[in-house]
């Protein structure tokens, strides 16, 4: 098996994992500028105001995921997926136009539409950047190149998210202009991926519906597909929930500025990157769910943490928090207490990417290179219902009263949902061998 390091200086791999970089940087730069543009300074409405925007701000990014995830996944294994990273990172400098104007001028549904049009974007962009690994990498690189991938998307995550958090509003309204452009550049280095020689026809179902429940039907028949895409659904719905709790919860529970919200989705981000790469070194290339279960049960452990010390905070003593007046990190971190919600929020990450990273690799090594964007695709439709029914789920709960304390004790209830799953999954591969399943029929 190459490593890591290898993979990174391939043409067949760099440009490709520097796209989808620059995509998942622009995705959070615009999302946090957005988020705390409303949340500091436009809305006025308070606690559940502010939780319900960040919620629907969730729910509208990812309903294109449940909606055209199908369409976008046949196009993808129809036709050529570099041709369609091109196209896609065209549309996406547009997008990132009315996006800079929604924020410079401090429009709310400007920011929306642009903030739909990016979910939109990446939709198809999201079955393209994991399907197109197998064609590109040797079968043992697949992992180590899922990982990277995985990692680059939180560190992406993380530097866009500190961006979008600390950056003036009109600065940042020109540098998502400019990061969609130099994403279109590095697209043109991504080397062709035409159509495997059993790919279906290009022939599209536009009915979204029809289609939709087609490909997620005819790949959630098999049970190993099924159990993998349900332990990602738990995880990235678990994953809607705590991003759209970050800045009220900080505010509003903590008593943090914004400075200490962006801290908190950095340290998230580092984490997940974190947990993708430990857990390739220690499969070593090998695709498993053997340490899935027990990875989600640390999850579970560090978000009871995360909700004992929320929970408590009002009576931390000797906050220097006084009156309106909002720590930053610097303050926030010379609490008692500060470092260890970092403490949690670092182990639920990291224990996260070591619970979902074996599941997506195995999602594209199981079926053949022909039909990974849409086995990808319909895991997408159903992570995004998960995600939008988490985001919608916990805007609901703010909305009648339930504390972002307690919302984080019913996170780590869904997380022994998902080891109950893994487990199932883990056993279910130790009978036959997960790649080469017999099982495993073309998606149609």
């Amino acid at each position: 098996m190459q490593g890591s390091a290898r993979l990174m200086r391939q043409r067949q791999f760099l440009p490709l994992f520097a796209t989808q970089f620059l995509n998942a940087f622009n995705d959070n730069f615009f999302k946090m500028a957005m988020v705390m543009l409303a949340t500091y300074v436009i809305l006025e409405g308070g606690e559940q105001e502010e939780a319900y925007y960040n919620a629907l701000a969730g729910a509208i990014f990812i309903l294109p995921f449940f909606l055209l995830s199908a369409i976008a996944g046949r196009l993808a294994d129809s036709t050529d997926k570099t041709r369609m990273i091109r196209l896609i990172k065209t549309a996406e400098i547009g997008i990132m136009l009315v996006g800079a104007t929604g924020i410079w001028i401090q429009n709310i549904p400007l920011m929306f539409l642009a903030l739909f049009a990016m979910g939109v974007h990446s939709t198809f962009f999201g079955p393209i950047k994991y399907g197109i690994l197998p064609q590109h990498l040797a079968d043992d690189d697949v992992l180590a190149g899922t990982g990277l991938v995985e990692a680059g998307t939180y560190l992406a995550i993380l530097t866009g998210t500190i961006a979008g958090g600390i950056v003036d509003p009109h600065t940042a309204a020109i540098g998502v202009i400019v990061v969609a452009v130099v994403g279109r550049i590095t697209a043109q280095f991504v080397p062709p991926a035409p159509a495997e020689a059993d790919a279906p026809d290009s022939k599209v179902d536009w009915n979204i519906f029809r289609s939709s429940w087609r490909l997620v039907s005819d790949t959630m028949h098999v049970r190993r597909l099924f159990l993998a895409i349900m332990c990602i659904s738990f995880f990235w719905a678990i994953g809607a929930v705590l991003a759209a709790q970050f800045p009220p919860m900080v505010k509003n529970a903590l008593g943090g500025d914004n400075t200490v919200a962006t801290m908190f989705t950095a340290i998230f981000s580092v984490g997940v990157a974190t947990g993708s790469v430990i857990i390739n070194m220690i499969l070593k290339g090998k695709v498993s769910a053997k340490y899935s279960p027990v990875s989600v049960l640390a999850m579970a452990a560090f978000v009871l943490m995360l909700w004992w010390i929320v929970k408590g905070w009002v009576h931390v003593p000797d906050s220097p928090l006084d009156g309106d007046t909002l720590l930053n990190w610097r303050e926030f971190l010379a609490i008692r207490r500060g470092d260890m919600i970092l403490v949690a929020l670092l182990g639920i990450a990291v224990a996260g990417g070591m619970f979902v990273v074996p599941l997506y690799a195995f999602l594209t090594t199981t079926v053949s290179k022909s039909e990974t964007s849409r086995t990808v695709a319909a895991n997408n439709i159903v992570n995004s219902g998960a995600m939008v029914i988490g985001a919608l789920a916990y805007g609901a709960m703010a909305a009648v009263g339930i504390s972002i304390a307690d919302t984080l004790f019913l996170i780590a209830a869904g997380c022994l949902i998902s080891a109950w799953i893994a487990q199932r999954l883990h056993r279910a591969c130790e009978e036959v061998p997960c790649p080469d399943d017999p099982e495993v029929t073309p998606v149609r």
